[in-house]
């Protein structure tokens, strides 16, 4: 079965992803967007479920549940308002855990 990729977020930022074939979830209410990522994740439709920064932040209990399961994977992504730097440190800290010192960011 082919598995899809979803992306949740704000409107603003979402809407554009749909013309590359992404299915889109416009949400801006918090606790909508926990249960959101819960009912995707736990369905078996989705590979790759994308997270505006913000929504990743604030969805930290569902991500936690997600992250001991193979799929799907959960990326953040920035929003309109900017990158919150979210996605850097969550690949810094990938980085230094398998080699043991951060050799992409220096930090």
């Amino acid at each position: 079965m082919a598995k899809n990729i979803a992306v949740i977020g704000d409107a603003e930022t979402v809407k554009g992803f749909s013309a590359v074939g992404l299915d889109i979830f416009p949400c801006d209410d918090m606790e909508h967007a926990a249960r959101l990522l819960r009912n995707l994740a736990d369905g078996d439709g989705y590979a790759i479920i994308y997270l505006t920064e913000e929504v990743y932040n604030s969805v930290e209990k569902e991500r936690a549940r997600c992250e001991e399961r193979l799929t799907p994977a959960i990326i953040p992504i920035p929003g309109v308002r900017g990158s919150l730097a979210t996605g850097r440190k969550r690949l810094s800290s990938f980085v230094e855990r398998a080699v043991g010192s951060d050799i992409i960011f220096n930090d």
